[in-house]
């Protein structure tokens, strides 16, 4: 009776564990396809934990220099405008910058007292490392303004292709512009992060003509300020903005190819010096050279005779 029992409880057992593991299923594969393909940190999230990692380590070495450095409203206004045209818009960079200021030629004085080339002249080499040290960042800042402006300028005919596309889809010119930000995330940081700036500039309240200056401001750019003015005009007068889009990137691509030929006409004018000083006296001595030694020895047996 007991085995009769036992092998009872054990087929309930069994019967049971199958019923669920059927009924149950989709629910127990769902839980372990979660728990397998759970969502790891993407490369953007751990690029800007980096970024902002190195940004706060950065802060915390060159902040309490920045201090030291006495600066006027007008200026850091300034600073803070190159800083936005490089990229930078967060407070910590502006004193990261000044603190580089303080901190470079410090670090130019010690290495000149290491290396011992102060021995050439202490006030001289002294004076030249301070000085060097503090204009660098402005140097810097400027190469990185200028690289920023250029991917901008390259950047925009393809941009404004897609937002022609995207308002002749029916969308409007706010949602076409974020579209276009989130298309071109990889391919074109610089005018995504400035499209999606001037989203949220419309979003918080301002209007599209204010957003658009801003935009125009930050940039720097030419072609950039000439593209609000035309969206402006063509929101004033009630014009198509796909049009008015459609002629301007052809505008661009057509100054681009302008740009590279008068460019490549002036390479005929820069050959000239790296010929006269580098290639022509190597053609001297590989024409001339046979011939003068011919010449120097008929010469010394002449004078021999």
């Amino acid at each position: 009776m007991d085995i009769v029992l036992v092998a009872f409880f054990a087929m309930f057992v069994l019967i049971s564990s199958a019923g669920l593991l059927v009924f149950h299923r989709k629910a127990m594969l769902d839980r372990l396809s979660a728990a397998v393909a759970a969502k790891s940190p993407t490369k953007d999230s751990v690029r800007r934990f980096l970024e902002f990692r190195s940004k706060t380590s950065v802060e915390k070495i060159v902040g309490p220099f920045e201090r030291v450095l006495p600066k006027s409203p007008e200026e850091v206004s300034v600073i803070q405008k190159r800083l936005l045209r490089a990229g930078y818009r967060r407070r910590s960079d502006l004193n990261i910058f000044y603190g580089s200021k303080v901190l470079t030629p410090l670090v130019l004085i010690v290495l000149a007292t290491v290396t011992g080339a102060y021995h050439y002249g202490p006030l001289f080499v002294y004076g030249i490392a301070g000085g060097l040290g503090f204009l660098l960042p402005d140097f810097w800042l400027g190469k990185l303004i200028a690289a920023r402006q250029l991917n901008i300028r390259l950047g925009l005919p393809e941009a404004l292709d897609l937002f022609v596309v995207c308002v002749e889809a029916g969308l409007g010119v706010d949602q076409a512009m974020l579209r276009v930000a989130d298309e071109l995330r990889l391919s074109q940081p610089a005018i995504s992060r400035e499209f999606r700036m001037v989203n949220l500039e419309q979003r918080a309240g301002r209007p599209r003509a204010e957003a658009w200056k801003n935009l125009a401001e930050r940039t720097g750019v030419d072609s950039v300020r000439a593209l609000v003015n035309a969206v402006n005009q063509a929101d004033s007068f009630g014009t198509s903005v796909s049009k008015i889009l459609r002629v301007y990137s052809d505008t661009l691509r057509m100054q681009r190819r302008q740009q590279a030929e008068e460019e490549a006409a002036k390479t005929t004018v820069k050959l000239v010096f790296p010929l006269v000083l580098f290639i022509f006296p190597a053609l001297f001595v590989v024409v001339l050279g046979p011939s003068a030694i011919v010449m120097m020895e008929a010469f010394e047996k002449h004078l021999s005779n």
